[in-house]
């Protein structure tokens, strides 16, 4: 965050910015886990992978499981990773000029990474 941020001094930039790299771990996590986890096939249904990403991923990520998923009910093809208290905004000190920076920008990129590989390609991941 601080490389990122000593970069730019807009926020949206740097929350792109977060975005981006978690994009890249994304792509690389699934790899690990897939090779790891020999026994495992390719979903072909959203809510399947997303319940993969809510498991396999966020303990792989984060050591412990994503809370839970629900779907939006204005839109029946949203659906939301809901995380109570995600690592990046925990440990991360956000200074007074930047109060509405959103650090979980860095796992809304690892969650469109992980789509992205598995050929979903998401419509708009955000954090």
């Amino acid at each position: 965050v601080q490389y990122s941020q000593s970069r730019t001094n807009q926020i949206t930039l740097l929350e792109r910015r977060l975005s981006d790299i978690g994009w890249s771990v994304g792509q690389r996590i699934l790899d690990v886990i897939v090779y790891r986890e020999k026994g495992t096939k390719r979903d072909t249904k959203l809510f399947n992978i997303l319940s993969f990403i809510q498991n396999h991923v966020w303990r792989t990520l984060f050591g412990k499981n994503a809370d839970s998923i629900e779907q939006s009910l204005e839109h029946k093809d949203q659906f939301m990773i809901i995380d109570q208290s995600p690592v990046t905004n925990k440990f991360i000190s956000v200074p007074k000029e930047m109060g509405s920076l959103n650090c979980a920008a860095f796992i809304a990129g690892v969650v469109k990474g992980v789509l992205d590989a598995t050929n979903f390609n998401p419509e708009k991941v955000t954090a």
